[in-house]
């Protein structure tokens, strides 16, 4: 990387839109390039290293849910010294535009994923369908999507009515079915909650035999930030970037997440809407004698004031 750390880290959380969109484009132009891909799009790529990460990233959701304002692979691409290709997307696209076409064919005509000794494709959401349909474009790439869809087109998924209004969008050209397009990839890691029916039913239809699926019960939502919150999304990455990232290594990262308030309080209110009281008691215990929770502390006493006898948890089985 070049030494002009303050260039690569610039102050992006308080600008403008106007002045954020500029200061990517001079950061672009200064370490590899940035262009604009039709109106709604846009790449930014960073030349450094023989290890070469690839995001699809939304705009709107960088600028609101990161406090650097940056897109969410600066800080792994600078802390490893790898090369970074960022594309961009101002609007729910799905990157579904014929100038994001163009772009990856000419990057696969020119040869360009060849110059790296591993490529990483990573995306959430839309994002995480952009990252397995294009990852068509580099053979052999390593491929992690959170959460993703497989296609909006509603002669295959009209029973997901999340994205009704992004239905007129076309899946049917280029780059289209999603897990069509991840034969080629070396390894494809799908992360989704199974507990979330359309979200399970989309990523079900990634069941190619190299495709590891990981499930994480109640961890809907934002799954991106709450891997960023737990410090385990960039250890993710990190593992792929040097071959390491498998089933195993990925379900003990994953592991973390019992540590993760926001996850027992979700997993606290699922079992609550289950009407299991006993295995309600046992879970809001197991939580309280490691946190402060409130909402575990108040489950448990009123499941005690209705009479649950909890057994001595440090009695042996007879």
């Amino acid at each position: 990387m070049q030494d002009d750390a303050n260039l690569f880290r610039p102050p992006l959380s308080d600008l403008s839109l106007k002045d954020w969109t500029q200061a990517m484009r001079k950061l672009g132009r200064q370490y590899g390039m940035y262009e604009e891909l039709g109106q709604q799009h846009a790449s930014l790529f960073v030349d450094d290293g023989p290890t070469l990460l690839v995001t699809f990233e939304a705009v709107e959701h960088i600028r609101n849910t990161y406090e650097s304002g940056e897109p969410v692979g600066f800080e792994l691409v600078r802390e490893a010294g790898w090369s970074h290709l960022c594309l961009l997307t101002s609007a729910d696209t799905w990157f579904r535009d014929a100038a994001v076409y163009e772009f990856f064919d000419k990057l696969s005509d020119d040869g360009f994923f060849d110059a790296y000794d591993r490529v990483i494709f990573y995306g959430a959401d839309m994002c995480g369908y952009a990252a397995a349909a294009f990852s068509v474009a580099s053979p052999g790439a390593t491929v992690i999507c959170l959460q993703p869809q497989a296609t909006l087109n509603p002669r295959i998924t009209g029973w997901d009515k999340r994205f009704a209004p992004h239905r007129r969008l076309s899946f049917e050209d280029r780059y289209g079915y999603a897990p069509d397009m991840i034969d080629a990839a070396e390894d494809v890691f799908v992360l989704y909650d199974p507990s979330v029916r359309d979200e399970f039913a989309q990523a079900s239809l990634f069941h190619k035999a190299h495709t590891t699926m990981v499930p994480l019960r109640h961890m809907s939502g934002d799954l991106e930030a709450d891997l960023i919150e737990m410090q385990v999304l960039y250890r993710m990455l990190a593992q792929a970037g040097t071959g390491k990232l498998n089933r195993q290594s990925l379900h003990k990262l994953m592991r973390l997440r019992r540590k993760h308030v926001p996850f027992l309080r979700r997993a606290v209110l699922a079992v609550e809407a289950q009407e299991k009281p006993m295995r309600l008691a046992k879970l809001c215990r197991a939580i309280g004698q490691h946190y402060r929770m409130p909402i575990a502390r108040r489950r448990l006493s009123a499941l005690m004031d209705k009479g649950i006898a909890l057994p001595d948890p440090l009695r042996p089985p007879r």
